[in-house]
């Protein structure tokens, strides 16, 4: 068991990914937009950040498609998933660098030996490749991505799987109760929550009034060293 500053106590920490971890939802929009405007499916940041921050990247373009009243058959669906990781891979050669607390807190609960997980609404190949770079990538014991369910946050199958999966790495040595989903979203709140974990909100992409549904909030997960 780990006690944060705050005096919180957690068995498991579950994080997610993008803007928690690292910023990368620049990268993502810049990417979707890639994808969609030789389609004529632009849309702009405020909309990115308002709507499409916690879809993974099936239901955001399903989601592009059915606001402009335009059929998406599986095959075209593929293909955009497929063109968007790679013009994702392009971008994050340059400047992707983890959010202030990040790298100390993983690398303290590692070496505290509390269970870790990552459960994200990125695919597997956009994630790989920025924890290697970060030097963290062997902190995680499970590793939860759109490639593993069928349906994104808020949904809570992604929290049910990682913790699950968490668990029984770990021989049952937490609970739900015990276990913590660090999240930056309302839809990831919803996802954590309804999976039956404590979450811990940081106002990394939205203010605080947004997250009210948290367990608690705070400003940068250096609060919590």
């Amino acid at each position: 068991m780990v006690v944060f500053a705050d005096g919180i106590k957690t068995g498991a920490v579950i994080f997610d990914f993008d803007g928690v971890i690292v910023d990368t939802e620049p990268i993502h929009y810049a990417a979707f937009q890639r994808a969609l405007e030789p389609l004529g499916l632009h849309f702009d940041w405020p909309e990115y950040v308002e709507t499409y921050i916690g879809f993974d990247d099936r239901d955001a373009f399903k989601h592009a498609f059915s606001s402009k009243e335009m059929m998406l058959d599986q095959v075209t669906l593929q293909s955009l998933i497929k063109q968007k990781a790679a013009f994702f891979q392009e971008i994050i050669c340059s400047d992707v660098v983890a959010y202030p607390g990040v790298l100390d807190l993983v690398f303290n609960l590692h070496a505290n030996k509390t269970p870790l997980a990552i459960c994200s609404g990125a695919l597997r190949s956009d994630i790989d490749p920025i924890i290697t770079m970060l030097g963290i990538s062997d902190c995680f014991d499970v590793i939860v991505t759109a490639d593993d369910v069928k349906v994104s946050k808020p949904d809570p199958e992604c929290y049910e799987l990682a913790f699950q999966q968490l668990l029984s790495a770990h021989k049952n040595a937490f609970t739900k109760e015990s276990t913590i989903a660090i999240e930056d979203t309302p839809a990831g709140i919803s996802a954590a929550m309804s999976a039956g974990l404590r979450v811990c909100a940081v106002t990394n992409s939205y203010p605080a009034s947004r997250l009210a549904k948290a367990s608690f909030i705070i400003d940068s997960l250096a609060e919590l060293l």
